[in-house]
């Protein structure tokens, strides 16, 4: 019996460990960080631009402290 993986894919069908992607410091000033509801949005951005020197994300808010 097949065990089904839960999670994030890449386009080609492989898994992404969530705990293995890095989180920029842009993520961290974010107001959407460890919001349950963007957590989605937020992995397949940083997934995606992961290999790229310059990170970039269309839907940054700075956090208010």
């Amino acid at each position: 019996m097949e065990e089904e993986l839960e999670g994030y894919f890449l386009d080609d069908g492989t898994w992404v460990n969530p705990a293995l992607v890095p989180k920029p410091s842009l993520c961290v000033m974010c107001k959407y960080d460890e919001d349950k509801k963007e957590e989605v949005l937020c992995m397949l951005t940083r997934t995606d631009q992961q290999d790229e020197d310059d990170f970039k994300c269309c839907s940054y808010k700075m956090k208010v402290f």
